[in-house]
Order: C-alpha cells, then structure tokens, then sequence
C-alpha cells in the first residue's frame, strides 16, 4: 500500500468516527426528552414572575380580596368580617377590615402593599392618653418612633360606624421589634382613635370567602 492509499483509508476511517460520535450524541439528547418531566412534575422549571405569596394565596385565601360576610381565622381563631374601609392618599391605598369573634371582641386587620403584602392586627386601646406629634412615643412599656402620617380619603362597606364615604388623618409610630402604635381621627372630629397593632405572618392568617348565590346548595 502506497503513502496516497494509506493516507486516504486514514481519512476515511476519521471521517466515519466522527460520524459514529454525531450519531452517539443525536441518540442521547433524543432519549433525554423522551424521558423529560413535564406538566406539573418535579423538574418543570418555575415562572420566574410567579409571585411569593401565589402559593399561599391558593391554599390560605387572598387577603387582599376580604370583604364584608367572609371569615378570617388569625392564630386560630375566627372572626366575621363585619365592614370595610378603603383608603386612599394618591396613587397609595390600604384596606381596614373590622372583625369580631363570638363573643364580641372587635379587632381590625389592615392589608397593605408597600410593596409587599403587610398584615397587621389592630386592637383599639380606647383608655389611651397618649397624642400623636411627637418623634417618640412612650406607652405601655415600648418606645414607639414615628413612621408616617398623612391625610387620606375613604370609602366605607358593611358596618364600620362610620359615614358612607369621607376623610381622615392618621399618624402612625412603629417599635423597634415591630409593634405598631397608629391614631387616626374621622372627618371634623378632633379625637384621636388610639390602636396597638403587630404584625402577621402570612401563615397566621385563613380566609373562608362568604358563599355567592351561585355557590350555594
């Protein structure tokens, strides 16, 4: 066999290798999706615009769609969401729910977006002397700084006590492991409602949406 012979089996031995390897590597990606997960299996790669809470939403409720007739069960306990009231200063808004358990006891749970989902359980100190103004705020053992204050517009549904629609101040105070101190004065009035409020975590929280006629039976 002469150089020319040689060096032409060569190549061609070369070329069907490489042939054999494309072959080798088309067959094993072909396998591997045959045999990729898919719907809702474990190797599905998530919507990375998925919020946090969508999970917890599905299987707690959406606390931002509370409305009067639901129940809202908080550290296991129920309530019945008597009123509502929707605020508003700007493009900014927040949602307060008045409820109360069997018997009787009122609390109010206030759902904000700023801009995560923030749940707080207000309790009204009615006995409160203290007045809102000044950067801190001593009352019952906390020392409370001043977050924010405004004025704002609101809405009101369901049995609240208050007028169908009208305006409000507020200023709100927070200590330093969480505990809210909040006032708020309704229309002309120049009393100030005192409230204690702390924080939720998403987990504390169960709503039962009221059934619509459509549901019902």
């Amino acid at each position: 066999m002469n150089g020319t012979v040689a060096y032409l089996v060569t190549g061609v031995g070369c070329l069907v290798a490489v042939a054999g390897v494309v072959i080798a590597v088309i067959a094993l990606r072909t396998a591997r999706r045959r045999t990729a997960p898919t719907g809702g299996g474990p190797g599905v790669v998530r919507d990375p615009f998925r919020q946090p809470d969508d999970d917890a939403d599905a299987l707690r409720g959406d606390p931002r769609r509370v409305q009067p007739g639901d129940i809202v069960e908080i550290r296991h306990t129920s309530y019945g969401v008597r009123g509502t009231l929707r605020f508003a200063e700007g493009s900014w808004g927040w949602t307060e729910h008045l409820l109360d358990d069997a018997h009787g006891a009122k609390v109010w749970l206030s759902v904000e977006e700023d801009p995560d989902l923030e749940l707080v359980l207000w309790t009204e100190v009615p006995s409160a002397t203290v007045l809102p103004g000044p950067p801190s705020i001593d009352f019952d053992g906390r020392r409370y700084a001043s977050k924010e204050s405004g004025r704002a517009r609101y809405t009101s549904v369901g049995s609240t006590g208050l007028d169908p629609a009208g305006d409000m101040r507020y200023h709100d105070y927070a200590a330093p492991d969480g505990a809210r101190l909040s006032f708020e004065s309704y229309g002309t009035s120049e009393r100030w409602e005192v409230g204690r409020g702390e924080k939720l975590h998403r987990t504390e929280v169960q709503i039962y949406p009221a059934a619509t006629p459509g549901q019902a039976g």
